[in-house]
């Protein structure tokens, strides 16, 4: 073979060589790459000292997984005020002694959390490309193995964190009162925005607070659009994996539901700009984090680590 289809041939193997190449990092060495993301937003009444979050989401974790058990614990050495679990917290029906040893440092600091659907329910083998999709839930019943969450939650509630499944609740926290307002999962539309009365309400109960904190799984447009009219200062949330497989210098292709690709992650505003941008006047602080873990039917990421985030609250 020589000319033009020696070309061919060459490209159709170089092609496939780094197709394998870009896999075998994605499914080796991405995925079990974690990083600690620091994030600084300027959402503090004036005057108040910095409180730290640690934002934990989508750990997916199952038996065994001993180098994110230890790298999640290790995270209690940044001496949070406060963890927010924004759920996924794991992927096996086994899985509940080694998530309770991942988090049982944590679990000793004031906290919260919602549920997201790999908490109800156990994965399911699946097309990896189904989350290149839109919307990547099943259209057809399923009959996935039920998780035991409420043993979960009963565990997450007697370790003293507040559970804000459609429900609201108030929290002191390094000599603060933070008020709470959280959804269940919307994806799977569970979610039902709690509504406010007496003294859970941020704005209009006999104790004044601080801040006023949204918690959700799942970044779904509506469930955004009623924290912000609920004037949550911040909104934290997580599901979308960060688009777990992105392209770099563009960003993610999905998030899973339908919020924009370009906040797929991070640190945003909604609906607007980043309040501290132009045209952000109006707009509420979100968090979306790309989370830790992925289903175990599709271990891979690619320009999108898995990530925890130290989120540090300062004064506006």
């Amino acid at each position: 073979m020589d000319g033009p289809g020696r070309t061919l041939a060459r490209t159709a193997g170089g092609l496939a060589l780094a197709g394998a190449g870009a896999l075998a990092y994605a499914s080796l060495v991405e995925v079990r790459w974690y990083t600690l993301r620091e994030v600084t937003v300027p959402v503090l009444p004036a005057g108040q000292d910095p409180l730290r979050i640690l934002h934990l989401s989508d750990l997916h974790l199952t038996p065994g997984q001993r180098r994110k058990i230890d790298w999640v614990r290790d995270l209690a050495s940044l001496d949070p005020h406060l963890v927010i679990d924004t759920g996924d917290n794991w992927a096996h029906l086994d899985a509940m002694p080694s998530l309770l040893e991942a988090l049982e440092p944590h679990l000793a600091v004031p906290g919260a959390f919602v549920l997201g659907s790999n908490d109800y329910v156990a994965p399911m083998p699946k097309n990896p490309a189904r989350y290149l999709l839109p919307d990547a839930r099943f259209k057809k019943p399923m009959r996935p193995a039920e998780l035991p969450w409420r043993e979960l939650t009963a565990r997450f509630r007697s370790a003293g964190w507040i559970d804000l499944t459609n429900r609201r609740d108030v929290l002191k926290v390094d000599g603060r009162v933070l008020s709470l307002v959280g959804t269940d999962d919307a994806h799977l539309d569970r979610d039902a925005f709690p509504a406010a009365r007496g003294d859970d309400d941020a704005r209009t109960g006999s104790t004044p607070v601080d801040l006023h904190l949204g918690v959700t799984h799942a970044p779904y447009r509506r469930v955004l659009d009623q924290m912000h009219a609920d004037d949550v200062d911040l909104t934290i949330a997580g599901h979308t994996h960060g688009g777990q497989l992105a392209l770099p210098f563009w960003g993610a292709l999905v998030t899973n539901c339908d919020l924009d690709t370009r906040r797929a992650k991070g640190l945003h505003g909604w609906p607007g700009p980043r309040p501290d941008q132009p045209g952000g006047a109006g707009s509420t602080w979100m968090h979306v984090s790309a989370g830790l873990g992925t289903s175990p039917y599709a271990p891979v990421r690619f320009a999108c680590r898995p990530e925890a985030t130290l989120l540090t609250l300062v004064a506006a």
